[in-house]
């Protein structure tokens, strides 16, 4: 969800509405804003920090907030059936030989997997939208069935929750789940134990954000190749572009700090527009966007588009990039490269709303031997 956090202008100014007033012209934005989350702490009983979130992350709705808060955890739902009572089979091996469905195909993930394949890898990046509360197990599912479908080596996710996580540590027994926090919201990293070997992790903070923000590195082997794998969820909304490019910066330095014999690969929801990575001076000469990189494929360019996800109920057409993959070769060189991109979670669920308000992007690496 693009509007996690602390707006300045609300989501009138994410979509370009400079002309939207504020409702109460006589009291200022951020002064409103500080009593309704005052009076959304009394309400549910939590502090200014929950309610905030809860308040941005509903367009600062009070009613839809309050009505968000108050909602079933997922984890409690998710571990019941309908009778209430345990469900003993619904674990899910995400690397199994079951038949998955996703939307309205069936197809058997052994023969999209080339898990004995050392000449390939792929990645997925996907925020999530674990905020919104409405389907989450459902959608939770979906995520899971696409997972299957794709077998990924490496995950990257944005915007996991507490239940979420403990959603997919149940369902992704094959994967080792590195997390870049357990409270909130936040990042996470899987890595699928039969084909990638974890070193290290590290937690890089941004010292500014108002959004519970970082910068998520782990260290691994693929396939005999160093890796550094970097996500984040770099702060949201258009009123925040100056702390974003702040971060952005970070994830530029870090990147360009890693070793030289090891491949680079950040993954995450960036929030980024163009303009305002060329207010960073660009890419530098080394690193390179994968979807650039790639000849810049239409049919994967929008990651975030109200016009075609309707998980919002957005009626404005936005359409932006904010989802992408930075690559830094080895200083070895062509070891390692990117083939292919494509998006993920194109279709509708049964609950009639796709897993996420963001697609996924699924990128395939080919390594040299």
């Amino acid at each position: 969800m693009e509007a996690g956090g602390f707006p300045e202008a609300g989501l009138g100014a994410e979509l370009g509405n400079d002309d939207d007033d504020d409702e109460d012209e006589g009291v200022p934005e951020t002064k409103k804003r500080r009593l309704q989350c005052a009076e959304f702490a009394k309400v549910a009983g939590c502090d200014s920090a929950v309610a905030q979130c809860y308040l941005a992350e509903n367009d600062w709705e009070m009613e839809r907030a309050i009505n968000s808060y108050f909602e079933p955890p997922v984890d409690e739902s998710a571990l019941k059936g309908s009778s209430g009572s345990p469900q003993q089979a619904e674990t899910v091996d995400l690397t199994s030989e079951e038949t998955t469905e996703v939307g309205n195909s069936q197809t058997n993930s052994s023969e999209k997997t080339e898990e004995e394949d050392a000449s390939t890898f792929s990645v997925i990046t996907w925020n999530v939208d674990g905020l919104d509360l409405n389907n989450l197990q459902e959608r939770a599912r979906g995520v899971c069935s696409y997972l299957v479908l794709y077998n990924p080596d490496v995950i990257f996710l944005q915007e996991v929750i507490p239940p979420y996580l403990s959603y997919l540590r149940k369902r992704a027994k094959t994967y080792e789940i590195i997390t870049g926090n357990d409270q909130g919201y936040f990042t996470a990293i899987m890595l699928k134990k039969s084909r990638v070997k974890f070193k290290s992790q590290e937690i890089i903070p941004f010292p500014d954000t108002k959004m519970m923000r970082n910068l998520l590195c782990v260290h691994v082997s693929i396939l005999g190749n160093e890796l550094c794998l970097m996500t984040s969820h770099l702060e949201s909304t258009r009123g925040h572009g100056q702390e974003r490019m702040n971060q952005f910066q970070v994830v530029l330095k870090k990147i360009q700090e890693a070793p030289e014999g090891t491949t680079v690969i950040f993954a995450g929801d960036t929030n980024l527009r163009d303009q305002e990575v060329a207010k960073c001076g660009g890419l530098p000469g080394n690193i390179l966007d994968v979807w650039e990189f790639l000849g810049k494929p239409k049919h994967c360019q929008y990651t975030w588009d109200t016009r075609m996800n309707s998980n919002l109920g957005i009626a404005a057409a936005c359409r932006l990039r904010f989802d992408r993959i930075f690559f830094r070769a080895a200083s070895e060189s062509g070891h390692v490269s990117p083939q292919s991109l494509d998006l993920v979670g194109l279709e509708k669920l049964d609950c009639g709303r796709f897993p996420s308000d963001h697609w996924g992007l699924l990128c395939n690496f080919d390594v040299i031997l």
